[in-house]
């Protein structure tokens, strides 16, 4: 298996634009959101990212082109990479904003310094937490049914990824039709362009031209000049003072659920390769991940690493172990160099946005061609609590955008009825909300033993979902007045009705009768 083969280049830029998109992100939350200075963003932030992002894409190729040596296979995909978006959002709002605003109102010197250090302080504990259950992790994956893992990773994909992108496209129809028309031509009709050039070069390309063409690019004003050449230094100071403060305790509810929600989500990615024929062990690709996001930590970046999902389509398009350390490089050459706003200018978003679209196609799909024709039922239930939260998502931005009742207004309790005479169970929706990544894999994997008639162990998922909701870390939420965030105080109503569920399958073998019938 060689380092690079030409299907690289389209997965190269696929990755690529999905981790700019991230990096945009964090320029946008930094800057705007938590009011961080150029020398802090541009000087600690975005090099620490850069070492954790280069670090973990040079080892997931070299363990790919490993693995490919050890088969006797020359196409083994590696594991893509990246910064992990919800751990981005949840430290910016629930740990670094009010670090900030309690900094603030304490009449601290300098606030965002203080923002800055609890974000270092909770992608610290993330990473502890991810390397920690990278040594437990491969139990729980051999005891998950197969649709439970990948059809949870299918409602992120169907609803922040492939919604999401879709309505990108259709706002933007002659970039986004036009893009998405040569990926589908290039990879569901398997043509090839004359030359071999790339079809995501082709997509990107064309995309940024229609863009600069219609006006959509450049976007905004022109940076007026760069940060130059920035050299990645520890942070071991300000890092200590934040851990041997009080700042990991307060912010401990924020870390502890996080750090869980990323192994259990890196350890779904790591079954989707598997589907799609690549067997990477489990416990050193998400130790790796877990270093990555501590390296992050140790060199001024708040923000957590994750193996990405989206290994099938990278494999579907060619990519192998080149398209990872050619991200790897060009994440750290944006991150050091301070050309991310040049980029932003430049190449807009939506002149690859269809390759992300494609990603969430491919991924949703395989849920259903990877698992038991059987299993299908447990695949759509998987999917369910994915598109119910990005649903939440699109609600809350929606009411943040508009208000409420045409005015400006703060999120309440009061909101539920007014929903819910539009027939729109709102409460219902933040509560899935929460959690859902388990609510999802728990509910698949208790129908996956209904199914197969298992159901001691459909109880026991349940169960566990009672336990998961006494703990805090499914369906509790509170009331902010701009959101609804995670609570680690009992749901007890879904810990009531979760036993009662598992309850009802150990009594069902007592009250029923095996049918031989087809199942409906």
């Amino acid at each position: 298996m060689r380092w690079f083969q030409r299907g690289d280049i389209d997965g190269f830029f696929g990755l690529a634009v999905d981790n700019l998109v991230q990096l945009l992100l964090i320029d946008a939350l930094c800057r705007h959101v938590l009011g961080f200075s150029d020398a802090l963003l541009y000087g600690q932030v975005l090099p620490g990212a850069a070492v954790s992002l280069l670090v973990g894409n040079l080892y997931y190729a070299w363990q790919a082109r490993r693995l490919g040596q050890a088969l006797g296979r020359n196409d083994i995909c590696a594991l893509p990479y990246g910064i992990n978006t919800v751990s981005a959002f949840a430290h910016v709002f629930l740990v670094m904003l009010p670090a900030k605003l309690a900094a603030t109102a304490a009449g601290a010197a300098d606030p965002t310094t203080i923002a800055w250090q609890a974000g270092l302080v909770a992608c610290f504990g993330s990473g502890l937490i991810e390397l920690s259950g990278a040594f437990v992790a491969e139990r729980l994956r051999k005891a998950t049914p197969r649709a439970a893992l990948l059809s949870t990773l299918s409602g992120v994909a169907l609803g922040f990824i492939s919604l999401g992108f879709l309505y990108r496209s259709f706002a933007r129809p002659v970039v986004g039709l036009v893009t998405l028309g040569v990926l589908l031509l290039v990879y569901f009709g398997r043509l090839k362009f004359k030359g071999g050039i790339p079809g995501g070069l082709v997509a990107v390309a064309l995309g940024t031209l229609i863009a600069w063409l219609t006006g959509i690019a450049p976007v905004g004003e022109a940076p007026a000049h760069g940060h130059g050449l920035q050299v990645p230094l520890p942070v071991l100071g300000p890092l200590i003072d934040a851990l041997t403060g009080d700042m990991l305790w307060a912010y401990l509810a924020v870390i502890v659920p996080m750090g869980v929600f990323n192994v259990v989500g890196s350890l779904q990615n790591i079954e989707a390769a598997e589907a799609a024929g690549d067997p990477f062990p489990t416990t050193p690709s998400l130790a790796m991940n877990g270093l990555g996001t501590l390296a992050a930590a140790l060199f001024g970046s708040c923000f957590p690493t994750t193996i990405y999902i989206g290994h099938p389509g990278w494999k579907a398009m060619g990519a192998r172990a080149g398209y990872s350390i050619l991200n790897g490089v060009f994440a750290t050459l944006v991150c050091l160099t301070g050309t991310l706003a040049y980029i932003a200018w430049a190449v807009p978003i939506e002149a690859g946005m269809a390759i992300i679209l494609w990603i969430g196609i491919v991924i949703t799909a395989q849920a259903f061609e990877a698992t038991p024709r059987e299993h299908a039922p447990a695949v759509v239930i998987g999917i369910l609590p994915g598109v119910g939260a990005w649903g939440a998502m699109m609600a809350k931005a929606g009411l943040r955008a508009g208000g409420v009742d045409g005015m400006t207004s703060a999120m309440s309790p009061a909101l539920v009825p007014v929903f819910q005479r539009a027939d729109v169970w709102i409460d219902g929706a933040f509560a899935l909300e929460q959690g859902f990544i388990f609510t999802s894999m728990f509910l698949a994997a208790a129908t996956v033993a209904v199914i197969e008639r298992k159901l001691r162990h459909a109880a026991a998922w349940c169960f566990a979902g009672a336990a998961l909701s006494a703990l805090g870390f499914m369906h509790s939420y509170v009331w902010t007045p701009a959101d609804t965030v995670l609570s680690l105080s009992p749901a007890w109503p879904f810990v009531q009705g979760y036993f009662l569920m598992g309850l009802v399958f150990l009594v069902a073998p007592l009250v029923t009768t095996r049918s031989d019938g087809p199942a409906h």
